[in-house]
């Protein structure tokens, strides 16, 4: 089934009739190894039978339903494709609807400014009607040298604008141009040296760690920093700032420049703040104040544009009539720069951001990531008579009412009684607001696109050092748990609000964290069985071990397509699976544990902001594909020993094959299963025993493992030995 109109296309993927049909012989294949381990279950029970049967059994479960919920994902996945050279033709540019851009930062030392204001320099350069622009940034560091950053990015953008335009420039971050760039003309490298100049005294302001007066270019300027003297970052009062309006402001050539307005919301600590989705909903009153543009677009602080013709394939879908009345938002996919050849921390998450959304586009929409999105003001924040913050139609940005009203709405007593965070905005209740808001727009039906043209049109930066990536993990399992055990369980409210698939769809990412289930038990249990020459699957000679055959290479396999069709590669496919096991083990097992003790009132930990910044013998590593291990975290402990178990129920699981009689196939299923887990944990083994740089494990968290394998041994020992 195709869809076409003048602007975009849409084509039903070609493997939909295989899916469906391949979901159906693995739900028999599923059902029958469920009944299997239940029969073993049931059977005359021993203590030993108990203790391996009943966890298998869970692990089975888990396993059953998380395939359940994807096969949603594989009903009908759609691929689209826009025609913004159309739109240009059909539609006058006075016509465009203003775009309102908001960027978020809230840490100047784990986030760089240059790198934010490289991400507005390369939004402000649109192929877009600059006086249909504005650019809010959202600083919850409350950092006067991020107000600095933009400051001096302001006074840039009146010479990299013209620039960009006029040599058919692309990529419009000044950062990554400069970058990827050496040599040029003369105009090229006076710019290179003006954004050098620019980057150094913004570096300098951060090692001081405030913005003296030798770094300023006015008296104007200088007063504007007094004011931040002696404010925390926790509680301070809502600071605005108008750094470029369009109605006064242009470039060296005389075309008028984008609005950029800088924003620090208030800060109490006796008030929540809800994180990213409160600073969000700030952007969105405030916005309303002072430009009131129909068209949001949401961007991470290292996200920018590589495509200055993104706002018009956003367009070829909001201009569509037959689609516009119910569309929320069109989403581009995160694609990220700088990954090494096989993405060894699989942060390209090709499932999340590109496989997934094709998915969910059958079926209404992808669901919203964070960043690279266009929104509907009215999708989050109804009609404009609803709100009642339009600005007056002649008042200028930087009149006393527009001013006086943007502070009004960013503090911290304007939401308190209102529906913001619950039915208006960017939703509160999870760390993880992206998927939080996308959810439940859909399930008040709203519909959304996914967007995937051939040039990506933003590329973002990833954590690059394997702790940070697994932080990161653990918070978005901590948030999606959040949405999963709430009034709003996908599996009640979006199966009955939106649709059984689409609510299949969002629970399959909701119950993320129970991943660590089944990756922990099959991660130990059958190999300390494997020690003592128990068998817990089939032996090769038995029918069903085809079964349990079937069930892994049909899943891998299926895995493997889908990754090559979506442009990956073997080795990334390798990296991809390996960390979803590294994850299930780390990032969902301490995610799931911090979340249950969360619900008791034992501990809750806060949002943490993950570090753009690498050092060079970081980076080095990453470059050559190693992994990164040096820094004592409790991730690396589990890792080490989850590794010491496999490499040791290997070795002496080989030896006690050897001894028995028929040993290897009673017990083939076991050091497969061993043999796997080992193969995948190389990189651990190299930085437990092997390495000697500095991203080697640290010597007492190998002790730590150690220690804790032996631990596990001896409960092996305990269980299985006769």
């Amino acid at each position: 089934m195709a869809t076409h109109t003048a602007f975009h296309s849409a084509q039903v993927s070609r493997l939909v009739p295989f899916n469906r049909a391949h979901a159906l012989l693995y739900s028999v294949a599923v059902l029958a190894a469920l009944h299997r381990r239940l029969a073993a279950l049931l059977a005359p029970a021993t203590l030993l039978s108990i203790s391996v049967s009943l966890p298998l059994l869970l692990a089975d479960l888990v396993l059953a339903f998380m395939w359940l919920t994807y096969q949603a994902l594989r009903w009908c996945p759609v691929r689209r494709r826009d025609f913004p050279d159309r739109l240009a033709l059909s539609v006058d540019p006075k016509d465009f609807p203003a775009i309102d851009v908001f960027i978020c930062t809230a840490d100047p030392h784990r986030e760089p400014p240059m790198s934010v204001a490289s991400t507005a320099l390369s939004v402000m350069a649109f192929d877009y009607p600059t006086d249909r622009i504005s650019i809010y940034v959202s600083d919850d560091g409350g950092s006067e040298i991020t107000l600095f950053a933009f400051m001096e990015a302001s006074r840039f953008a009146r010479y990299w604008l013209p620039f960009c335009k006029e040599n058919g420039i692309v990529v419009r971050s000044p950062e990554a141009y400069f970058r990827s760039s050496n040599g040029g003309d003369s105009e090229k490298m006076k710019l290179q040296m003006m954004y050098q100049t620019m980057k150094e005294k913004v570096e300098t302001a951060l090692e001081r760690g405030y913005v003296g007066n030798d770094l300023v270019s006015s008296q104007e300027e200088a007063e504007v920093f007094k004011r931040w003297k002696g404010l925390p970052s926790h509680d301070h009062p809502s600071m605005i700032q108008v750094l470029l309006d369009t109605s006064k402001d242009t470039d060296i050539m005389g075309n008028a420049l984008p609005n950029v307005i800088y924003v620090s919301r208030e800060k109490r600590p006796t008030s929540p703040h809800h994180f990213k989705a409160g600073a969000l909903n700030v952007l969105t009153r405030v916005s309303s104040t002072m430009s009131n543009g129909p068209m949001i677009l949401t961007l991470d602080c290292d996200t920018y544009s590589n495509d200055p013709r993104s706002p018009l394939r956003a367009l070829c879908y909001f201009l569509d009539p037959a689609l516009s009345p119910d569309l929320a938002f069109v989403q581009f996919p995160q694609i990220f720069q700088g990954l090494n050849k096989n993405d060894i921390y699989a942060c390209e998450v090709k499932r999340l951001y590109t496989i997934n959304p094709r998915g969910k586009d059958g079926l209404g929409g992808p669901n919203y990531v964070g960043t690279a999105c266009y929104f509907s003001r009215r999708s989050l924040q109804g009609t404009p008579s609803s709100t009642s913050l339009a600005p007056g139609a002649n008042d200028p940005l930087s009149s006393e009412s527009v001013l006086r009203k943007a502070h009004e709405v960013a503090s911290c007593t304007y939401e308190p009684g209102t529906k913001w965070g619950s039915s208006i905005g960017f939703r509160y209740g999870s760390l993880s607001e992206d998927y939080h808001t996308g959810y439940h727009l859909q399930c008040e039906g709203w519909k959304s696109v996914f967007c995937y043209p051939a040039r990506p049109a933003f590329l973002g930066d990833v954590p690059k050092n394997l702790n940070d990536v697994l932080s990161q993990r653990k918070r978005w399992c901590v948030g999606l748990f959040e949405v999963a055990f709430s009034k709003c369980c996908p599996l009640t409210f979006g199966t009955v609000k939106a649709s059984l698939l689409v609510g299949l769809c969002y629970a399959h990412e909701a119950f993320w964290g129970s991943w660590c289930i089944p990756i922990t038990i099959y991660g130990f249990l059958p190999q300390l069985a494997l020690i003592y020459g128990i068998p817990l699957f089939p032996k090769v000679s038995d029918p069903w071990f085809y079964l349990y055959a079937y069930l892994f290479f049909t899943t891998y396999g299926q895995d493997l397509l889908e990754f090559l069709a979506a442009d990956g590669t073997m080795g990334r496919w390798w990296s991809d699976q390996r960390m979803w096991m590294i994850i299930g083990l780390t990032s969902y097992l301490f995610g799931t544990v911090q979340f249950v003790l969360k619900k008791f009132g034992i501990s809750a930990q806060g949002f943490n902001v993950t570090s753009k910044v690498m050092e060079d013998e970081q980076s080095k590593r990453y470059e050559k594909g190693t992994f990164d291990f040096g820094v004592e975290s409790p991730f690396f402990v589990v890792l080490g020993a989850v590794a010491t178990v496999n490499l040791s129920s290997l070795v002496l699981g080989i030896a006690r094959a050897a001894t028995m009689e028929g040993g290897f196939d009673e017990l083939f299923v076991q050091l497969f299963l061993s043999a796997f887990v080992t193969a995948n944990c190389w990189p651990i083994y190299e930085a437990m025993f092997l390495r000697s740089d500095e991203g080697k494990l640290p010597r007492n968290v190998t002790v730590i493992s150690l220690a804790l394998a032996g631990f596990l041994h001896c409960i092996g020992y305990l269980i299985f030995h006769n």
